[in-house]
């Protein structure tokens, strides 16, 4: 037995932390004392030296010192604000009057709504939580399939995890020691490509199924055009203007296509329109509807912190920690523009990103305990062998580790999924000469099931906190409406995982969605800045590199 215990230490200690969080265990102890269990028995079996614990202080030091994690903090901050502001209530109102008239219009403006928001908090409580009290009594007051909205509403949300400035992102580079900064770049289009595809599946339904999403009854048009084609044609005409000054302006300044060249272009579009939108109303012309006007102004404050977000990473005069520090200041500012600043407002914010903030610090502090252990006992060269000898190479490994991270997210969150699994497998990935970005950006995309997966979905946890357990008066009609169910929510989540396992799919086919990131021609980030920093006035030597605690080392 003993002699059994010895040879299987790594997978052994792996199985036993698998029982430990299946049995409800705080993750962050969970780990920890998994780590330190099996330091001492194997210590007792001579397979563990002691002096390998005299690095654990050194390790939870660089925890506590790495910059790219201040970024968490900031742009939770900047969500909750934003949340809590008023933000999310005006684009869906407005966004959901625009698209109203089409049927699955609402469920399209909850999509457009939810990358807003994702590009914006990055935070995916934040984002179902705003759309479900505010768009679900909506959607269900005028007709919609509870499964079709309670879906659509989560999925949505959980676009924040892949578009950024998401924090899984954030974390995920930092596991994998690479650019937050390119991780972002990488993950703007697969964020676009699967917001398209949730759109795609509304339209497959509403074209089938017609009473399930219906469109909006005129009465319920409050912002409709009134003067008909020629308030139309000048709202298509402005568009397109704005839209031609965007793009000539960005390619003028030499931007390469990416993101960047996506976001920017957007931004002064946007801007564009903002002020043609301005010049009409001053000058008391009539070409352009309440619609039109609405639209541009509601548009404006999101995609103005789009751009000072990621804009300014993606162009290089930022580091994703500073992005999110400007993000913050400007969701205080947007907050007191709207007349919502408060003490309680602040209070609150405060605290959640507090605890948020806490809760990941003390997962990583555990996950290093874990580590240290863990490579002590050869468990990276137990990994590496099971991973590098699958059959099929690169994609025998890729196959593999996709259906293991989607199992996984049954029983894991993201967190636990980013800080357990993800530096176990970074390595093998890197050793079989894959691109991290690439195989990081395809496991947030992947890691999004976890937010999605019946029972234990943490959207569908949101989504049902706020969605109605039991029969209700709607405000509007004064009719009874029935309540939805835990199933139907459940239901409802089916057909999104599957989505999210096709974007997986084109993802792994089609890898330059991803790998543009390297034509961008800027990337800075707050490691590489501490890199170029050690290397001053040493041209003939290597610095050596100091340990924020991450593996791999950055290349």
């Amino acid at each position: 037995m003993i002699a059994f215990i010895i040879h299987n230490m790594a997978p052994i200690m792996f199985m036993s932390l698998v029982v430990f969080l299946l049995l409800g265990y705080p993750v962050a102890f969970a780990l920890a004392a998994n780590g330190l269990l099996f330091a001492l028995i194997g210590i007792e079996f001579g397979l563990f030296q002691p002096e390998f614990l005299q690095a654990l202080p050194e390790r939870v030091y660089g925890v506590m010192n790495n910059d790219t994690l201040l970024a968490i903090p900031f742009f939770t901050f900047m969500g909750l604000v934003l949340e809590r502001s008023g933000m999310a209530e005006d684009l869906l109102d407005t966004i959901g009057q625009l698209f109203g008239p089409i049927r699955g219009g609402l469920a399209y403006a909850v999509i457009f709504v939810g990358a807003l928001l994702a590009a914006t908090t990055g935070v995916v409580a934040a984002s179902v939580i705003s759309m479900g009290l505010i768009s679900l009594p909506i959607m269900l007051r005028y007709g919609y399939d509870r499964r079709l909205a309670s879906g659509v509403i989560a999925a949505s949300g959980t676009l924040a995890q892949i578009i950024p400035p998401s924090l899984v992102l954030i974390v995920m580079a930092d596991q994998l020691g690479r650019s937050v900064g390119d991780m972002y770049n990488g993950a703007f289009v697969p964020g676009l490509v699967l917001a398209a595809l949730y759109a795609g599946y509304i339209f497959l339904v509403s074209t089938i199924w017609p009473s399930a999403a219906p469109a909006l009854p005129a009465e319920a048009q409050t912002l409709r055009d009134d003067d008909g084609q020629t308030r139309r044609f000048s709202l298509l005409v402005m568009t397109v203007v704005a839209g031609v000054v965007g793009y000539a302006v960005i390619k003028e300044l030499g931007i390469k296509p990416g993101a960047d060249f996506v976001v920017l272009t957007m931004t002064v579009g946007v801007v564009t329109a903002f002020i043609l939108t301005v010049l009409h109303n001053a000058l008391g012309l009539k070409l352009l509807s309440r619609m039109a006007t609405q639209v541009v102004f509601v548009m404006v404050p999101p995609l103005g912190l789009i751009f000072l977000v990621l804009g300014t990473i993606f162009i290089g005069l930022a580091t994703p920690t500073e992005g999110g520090a400007m993000g913050a200041a400007c969701a205080i500012i947007l907050a007191v523009m709207k007349r919502r600043l408060s003490f309680d407002l602040l209070r609150q914010a405060t605290e959640s990103t507090a605890k948020l903030s806490a809760f990941v610090l003390f997962i990583l502090v555990g996950a290093r305990v874990f580590s240290l252990t863990f490579y002590g006992v050869d468990g990276h060269k137990w990994v590496e062998e099971l991973l590098v000898a699958l059959p099929g190479g690169q994609v025998g490994f890729l196959i593999f580790v996709n259906i293991l991270v989607f199992i996984l997210a049954f029983f894991l969150d993201f967190f636990e999924l980013a800080f357990i699994i993800v530096p176990l497998i970074g390595p093998v990935a890197d050793k079989l000469g894959i691109d991290l970005i690439w195989f990081g950006v395809m496991l947030a995309v992947n890691m999004q099931t976890s937010f999605m997966h019946p029972p234990f979905g943490f959207a569908l946890f949101y989504l049902r906190s706020v969605a109605p357990k039991l029969p209700y008066l709607d405000k509007i009609t004064s009719r009874k409406m029935e309540p939805v169910t835990t199933e139907q929510i459940y239901w409802g989540a089916v057909p999104f995982v599957v989505i999210q396992m096709i974007m997986v799919a084109l993802v792994l086919l089609f890898p330059q969605m991803v790998m543009h990131y390297k034509s961008g021609g800027h990337s800075l980030d707050d490691k590489k800045t501490m890199e170029q920093f050690q290397n001053l006035g040493t041209p003939d030597t290597e610095a050596p590199a100091i340990d924020f605690g991450v593996a791999p080392k950055i290349q």
